[in-house]
């Protein structure tokens, strides 16, 4: 039971915080260091609620997804109106995860060894939500209101400013959209590109993580593995429709300030712990 209350809880925070601008892997080394679930086991059920949260995003736009692999012609409209079709391709996706793939493979053994402690997290809540505030503040001209706009230049802009969210606790969807925001683009063409690439960065991560990592996994696992997974699925689903609708009305800055809370109710625990 003890193994099924903490898959539960960390699928809530895994589904919650995946897509959000607060940092995941931050939150589930934080929520993990409270339960007490920590170790090689804990490492692994966070790849798996991972893939979980992904499926999420592949069932909401999974129509962008099949148009780019070139299986349905996604046209709007815009044709017909005078507007130039969808153009949105692989090439954008390329240039905005080839940065942070290469050199996450790089730096994997020195992140993996020195950067995954409840203080470098806290570091980089801090640092991320500095950053999301930079963005929403100093916001470029927009020239891209939907995602169909991006250029190439804006995707590897974008691509670039993810490298960031190599430090756990800074937040991959934080880095993107924000890093968007200050490539030209607007809040729903940030918001969904950075959904969309999550899907390839998450399934190379995670899919490097579990090769490395599936040894550790019996049969008795599979049962709260698959809790965690179905819980992770449900809530990134909810929670990704909900953060489009809210990022359209309150921006980024609430998100950016419930860091900075976060950050300091957990540096007062560590220190009186």
């Amino acid at each position: 039971m003890h193994n099924v209350a903490n898959a539960v809880i960390q699928g809530i925070v895994e589904g919650l915080t995946e897509f959000l601008p607060v940092s995941s892997t931050g939150h589930l080394i934080l929520s993990g260091k409270l339960l007490g679930f920590t170790g090689d086991k804990a490492d692994t059920f966070e790849i798996i609620i991972q893939l979980g949260a992904i499926l999420a995003v592949a069932v909401i736009y999974w129509r962008r997804i099949l148009s780019l692999l070139g299986v349905v012609n996604l046209d709007s409209g815009g044709a017909a109106n005078g507007q130039p079709a969808q153009r949105l391709n692989l090439l954008h996706l390329i240039l905005a995860c080839f940065p942070a793939m290469a050199l996450g493979l790089i730096l994997h053994s020195f992140i993996k060894d020195y950067l995954f402690s409840p203080y470098t997290v806290l570091i980089g809540l801090v640092a991320g939500g500095i950053f999301m505030l930079i963005g929403q503040r100093r916001q470029a001209h927009v020239q891209a209101e939907a995602i169909d706009q991006l250029t190439y230049k804006q995707a590897l802009q974008i691509g670039l400013y993810q490298c960031l969210a190599l430090w756990p606790g800074f937040s991959r969807s934080g880095a993107t959209i924000a890093g968007g925001l200050l490539s030209g683009a607007g809040y729903r063409a940030a918001t969904n590109f950075s959904f969309l690439i999550a899907i390839p960065m998450m399934v190379a991560a995670s899919g490097y993580e579990l090769l490395k990592s599936y040894d550790t996994l019996t049969s008795s696992d599979l049962s709260w593995f698959a809790i965690g997974f179905v819980v992770a699925f449900v809530v990134a689903l909810i929670a990704v429709i909900t953060f489009l609708k809210l990022l359209e009305r309150f921006k980024l800055a609430p998100f950016a300030y419930y860091r900075f809370i976060l950050a300091a109710i957990f540096l007062i625990y560590l220190m009186f712990k």
